[in-house]
Protein backbone atom coordinates (compact mmCIF):
# COMPACT_ATOMS: atom_id res chain seq x y z
CA UNK A 1 0.00 0.00 0.00
CA UNK A 2 1.36 3.60 -1.06
CA UNK A 3 -0.45 6.44 0.86
CA UNK A 4 -0.30 9.99 -0.86
CA UNK A 5 -1.64 13.30 -0.01
CA UNK A 6 -3.31 15.33 -1.95
CA UNK A 7 -4.08 19.45 -1.78
CA UNK A 8 -4.61 22.51 -3.80
CA UNK A 9 -5.84 26.29 -3.06
CA UNK A 10 -9.10 26.97 -2.26
CA UNK A 11 -10.84 26.75 -5.77
CA UNK A 12 -8.24 25.15 -7.82
CA UNK A 13 -10.16 21.94 -9.15
CA UNK A 14 -8.54 19.64 -5.71
CA UNK A 15 -12.18 17.81 -5.49
CA UNK A 16 -12.23 17.15 -9.63
CA UNK A 17 -8.99 15.76 -9.15
CA UNK A 18 -9.65 13.60 -6.22
CA UNK A 19 -12.62 12.46 -8.16
CA UNK A 20 -10.29 11.45 -11.16
CA UNK A 21 -8.21 9.41 -9.16
CA UNK A 22 -11.08 7.70 -6.94
CA UNK A 23 -12.59 6.70 -10.89
CA UNK A 24 -8.89 5.45 -11.38
CA UNK A 25 -8.98 3.18 -8.24
CA UNK A 26 -7.03 4.93 -5.81
CA UNK A 27 -9.07 4.64 -2.44
CA UNK A 28 -9.85 8.61 -0.98
CA UNK A 29 -9.80 9.43 2.64
CA UNK A 30 -11.73 12.75 2.73
CA UNK A 31 -10.63 14.93 5.46
CA UNK A 32 -13.31 17.19 4.67
CA UNK A 33 -16.07 13.96 4.92
CA UNK A 34 -14.79 12.76 7.85
CA UNK A 35 -14.35 16.46 9.57
CA UNK A 36 -18.93 16.65 9.13
CA UNK A 37 -18.75 13.20 10.37
CA UNK A 38 -16.83 13.63 13.66
CA UNK A 39 -18.88 16.62 14.80
CA UNK A 40 -22.44 15.40 13.80
CA UNK A 41 -25.60 14.95 16.13
CA UNK A 42 -24.81 12.46 18.90
CA UNK A 43 -21.28 12.78 18.47
CA UNK A 44 -18.50 13.96 21.66
CA UNK A 45 -17.13 16.38 18.90
CA UNK A 46 -20.83 17.98 18.26
CA UNK A 47 -21.44 18.31 22.34
CA UNK A 48 -17.96 19.93 22.76
CA UNK A 49 -18.36 22.27 20.13
CA UNK A 50 -21.75 23.62 21.56
CA UNK A 51 -20.85 23.34 24.99
CA UNK A 52 -17.68 25.93 23.81
CA UNK A 53 -19.82 27.79 20.50
CA UNK A 54 -23.29 27.43 21.75
CA UNK A 55 -26.69 26.75 20.19
CA UNK A 56 -26.31 29.93 17.89
CA UNK A 57 -24.49 27.86 15.70
CA UNK A 58 -27.16 25.22 14.87
CA UNK A 59 -29.22 24.92 11.91
CA UNK A 60 -32.79 24.29 12.08
CA UNK A 61 -32.51 20.55 12.17
CA UNK A 62 -30.22 20.85 14.91
CA UNK A 63 -27.20 20.39 12.89
CA UNK A 64 -24.07 22.33 13.16
CA UNK A 65 -23.87 25.51 10.22
CA UNK A 66 -20.51 24.99 9.00
CA UNK A 67 -20.97 28.05 7.18
CA UNK A 68 -21.68 30.89 10.90
CA UNK A 69 -19.14 28.19 12.24
CA UNK A 70 -16.33 29.31 9.54
CA UNK A 71 -17.64 33.20 9.72
CA UNK A 72 -16.43 32.46 13.68
CA UNK A 73 -13.36 31.23 13.16
CA UNK A 74 -11.98 33.09 9.95
CA UNK A 75 -11.74 36.43 12.34
CA UNK A 76 -10.56 35.06 15.88
CA UNK A 77 -7.67 32.76 15.72
CA UNK A 78 -8.22 31.77 19.06
CA UNK A 79 -11.64 30.18 18.30
CA UNK A 80 -10.16 28.50 15.81
CA UNK A 81 -7.38 27.01 17.04
CA UNK A 82 -10.05 25.73 19.80
CA UNK A 83 -12.57 24.01 16.99
CA UNK A 84 -9.36 22.46 15.22
CA UNK A 85 -8.27 20.96 18.88
CA UNK A 86 -11.33 19.29 19.28
CA UNK A 87 -11.98 18.12 14.97
CA UNK A 88 -8.40 17.27 14.01
CA UNK A 89 -7.63 14.29 17.02
CA UNK A 90 -10.65 12.93 15.69
CA UNK A 91 -10.07 13.29 12.02
CA UNK A 92 -6.92 11.43 12.73
CA UNK A 93 -8.04 8.54 14.17
CA UNK A 94 -10.55 7.80 11.67
CA UNK A 95 -8.92 8.37 9.22
CA UNK A 96 -6.34 5.85 10.86
CA UNK A 97 -8.88 3.20 11.15
CA UNK A 98 -9.86 3.49 7.74
CA UNK A 99 -5.98 3.26 6.37
CA UNK A 100 -5.89 0.02 8.64
CA UNK A 101 -8.98 -1.32 7.32
CA UNK A 102 -7.36 -0.59 3.50
CA UNK A 103 -4.29 -2.47 4.39
CA UNK A 104 -6.12 -5.30 5.00
CA UNK A 105 -8.62 -5.45 2.46
CA UNK A 106 -6.62 -3.96 -0.39
CA UNK A 107 -2.91 -4.32 0.36
CA UNK A 108 -1.17 -2.87 -2.67
CA UNK A 109 -3.86 0.03 -2.56
CA UNK A 110 -3.10 3.61 -3.36
CA UNK A 111 -4.71 5.73 -0.77
CA UNK A 112 -4.93 8.97 -1.06
CA UNK A 113 -5.36 11.30 1.02
CA UNK A 114 -7.48 14.52 0.27
CA UNK A 115 -6.81 17.36 2.87
CA UNK A 116 -7.44 20.59 1.89
CA UNK A 117 -5.57 22.26 4.18
CA UNK A 118 -2.29 19.23 4.11
CA UNK A 119 0.72 21.47 4.31
CA UNK A 120 -0.83 24.48 6.28
CA UNK A 121 -1.32 21.97 9.27
CA UNK A 122 2.17 19.93 8.83
CA UNK A 123 0.43 16.66 7.63
CA UNK A 124 2.76 15.90 4.54
CA UNK A 125 5.62 13.82 6.67
CA UNK A 126 5.42 10.47 6.08
CA UNK A 127 3.72 10.30 2.33
CA UNK A 128 4.73 9.00 -0.45
CA UNK A 129 3.98 12.28 -2.34
CA UNK A 130 2.60 15.34 -2.03
CA UNK A 131 0.06 16.21 -4.89
CA UNK A 132 -0.90 19.90 -5.35
CA UNK A 133 -3.58 20.98 -7.67
CA UNK A 134 -2.41 23.91 -9.37
CA UNK A 135 -4.01 26.95 -10.53
CA UNK A 136 -2.31 30.91 -10.87
CA UNK A 137 -4.00 32.88 -8.02
CA UNK A 138 -5.78 35.40 -10.81
CA UNK A 139 -7.51 32.03 -11.99
CA UNK A 140 -8.16 31.10 -8.43
CA UNK A 141 -9.89 34.05 -7.56
CA UNK A 142 -12.09 34.06 -10.89
CA UNK A 143 -13.28 30.78 -10.43
CA UNK A 144 -14.22 31.66 -6.62
CA UNK A 145 -16.13 34.32 -7.51
CA UNK A 146 -18.37 33.04 -9.72
CA UNK A 147 -18.66 29.32 -7.90
CA UNK A 148 -19.54 31.09 -4.67
CA UNK A 149 -21.24 34.83 -5.99
CA UNK A 150 -18.90 37.08 -4.00
CA UNK A 151 -17.22 39.99 -5.27
CA UNK A 152 -13.55 40.59 -5.32
CA UNK A 153 -12.38 41.48 -2.21
CA UNK A 154 -14.41 38.87 0.04
CA UNK A 155 -12.85 36.68 -2.96
CA UNK A 156 -8.95 37.88 -2.07
CA UNK A 157 -9.81 37.47 1.86
CA UNK A 158 -10.63 33.33 1.37
CA UNK A 159 -7.51 33.19 -1.15
CA UNK A 160 -5.37 35.32 1.32
CA UNK A 161 -6.85 32.68 4.52
CA UNK A 162 -4.14 30.13 3.15
CA UNK A 163 -0.99 28.97 1.98
CA UNK A 164 -0.22 31.25 -1.29
CA UNK A 165 -1.19 28.66 -4.38
CA UNK A 166 2.46 29.08 -5.50
CA UNK A 167 3.75 28.41 -1.72
CA UNK A 168 1.84 24.82 -2.21
CA UNK A 169 3.54 24.09 -5.79
CA UNK A 170 6.68 24.81 -4.46
CA UNK A 171 6.44 22.08 -1.44
CA UNK A 172 4.46 19.84 -3.60
CA UNK A 173 6.57 16.52 -5.57
CA UNK A 174 3.82 16.03 -8.51
CA UNK A 175 1.88 19.09 -9.57
CA UNK A 176 -1.40 18.71 -11.42
CA UNK A 177 -1.78 22.02 -13.42
CA UNK A 178 -5.63 22.40 -13.55
CA UNK A 179 -6.01 25.39 -15.17
CA UNK A 180 -6.53 23.62 -18.69
CA UNK A 181 -9.16 21.39 -19.89
CA UNK A 182 -10.71 18.65 -17.97
CA UNK A 183 -9.53 16.03 -19.95
CA UNK A 184 -5.77 17.38 -19.52
CA UNK A 185 -6.04 17.54 -15.50
CA UNK A 186 -7.92 13.76 -15.92
CA UNK A 187 -4.65 12.75 -18.27
CA UNK A 188 -2.30 13.90 -15.29
CA UNK A 189 -4.26 12.20 -12.66
CA UNK A 190 -4.32 8.95 -14.27
CA UNK A 191 -0.60 9.44 -15.06
CA UNK A 192 0.27 9.71 -11.12
CA UNK A 193 -2.39 7.20 -10.01
CA UNK A 194 -0.48 4.69 -12.37
CA UNK A 195 3.15 5.56 -11.05
CA UNK A 196 1.59 4.90 -7.64
CA UNK A 197 0.15 1.50 -8.54
CA UNK A 198 3.07 0.34 -9.92
CA UNK A 199 5.30 1.63 -6.97
CA UNK A 200 2.59 0.26 -4.46
CA UNK A 201 2.94 -3.46 -6.33
CA UNK A 202 6.37 -3.02 -5.74
CA UNK A 203 6.88 -2.68 -2.64
CA UNK A 204 4.00 -5.63 -1.86
CA UNK A 205 5.51 -7.90 -4.28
Amino acid sequence: MIIAGLTGGIASGKSTVSRFLSEAGARIIDADEISREVVSQGTTGYDEILSFFGRTILLPDGEIDRKRLGEIIFNDPEKKARLDAIVHPQVFERSAEMIAQIATQTPDAVVIMDIPLLLEAGMERNLAEVIVVYVPEILQLERLMKRDGIDEQAAMARIRSQMPIEEKRKRATVVIDNSRTLSDSRRQALEIFNRLKRKSKNETE
